[in-house]
């Protein structure tokens, strides 16, 4: 990593991160690779107790906006996630990921809006889709209508449900540290 790039982790900030496919080539066109890597995506979520506030796949590249891990730092998890991801799904390829990733820290709730529109508007823009909620692969469907996916997001939908469950959001996390917290919120509308 050069050592003009700085990264402002540890200090309980919600992220987003930004990576691409080796050499930006589609290599998330396909729904079965799609579908491997929200499973992933889930498994880490929970292994690394982060918050995933929104996410997009796109065919060459993914969006993400969430917490910070618990109990190791971001980077590490990112980097576990890319690893297994690329391990399982980069086939005869030598190289699945571009090795770097892009973060930016979210520190007010107009950022944190703003930058889960640009995630849910990213297929739209792309002309994949017409609506945000019509790309399968994204949370913009759990934000419009609280529909269940394979990763969970962490939203007033989910906040509603675990309440109506008496299930806490991960217990081991502090509440307050939950800056821009959607429950917090509300609803985020467009």
């Amino acid at each position: 990593m050069p050592s003009r790039l700085h990264r402002f982790q540890g200090q309980g900030h919600n992220h987003f991160i930004t990576f691409s496919c080796y050499h930006r080539l589609p290599f998330l066109a396909e729904d079965r690779t799609c579908a491997t890597f929200e499973s992933l995506l889930e498994r880490y979520r929970r292994r690394h107790q982060f918050y995933l506030f929104g996410y997009v796949l796109m065919p060459t590249h993914v969006h993400l906006l969430l917490s910070e891990p618990k109990d190791q730092p971001l980077a590490t998890t990112l980097s576990a996630l890319k690893g297994e991801t690329s391990k399982l799904l980069k086939g005869e390829r030598k190289h699945f990921w571009q090795t770097r990733y892009y973060d930016f820290n979210v520190l007010t709730h107009s950022k944190f809006t703003e930058k889960l529109a640009y995630i849910h508007s990213n297929p739209v823009k792309d002309g994949l889709v017409a609506q945000p909620e019509d790309w399968l692969w994204s949370s913009a469907r759990h934000w419009l209508t609280g529909a269940e996916g394979r990763v969970e997001i962490e939203s007033e939908w989910t906040w509603a449900r675990r309440e109506r469950c008496a299930s806490p959001p991960m217990p081991t996390i502090e509440p307050s540290s939950w800056m821009g917290h959607p429950s917090m919120l509300g609803r985020l509308k467009e």
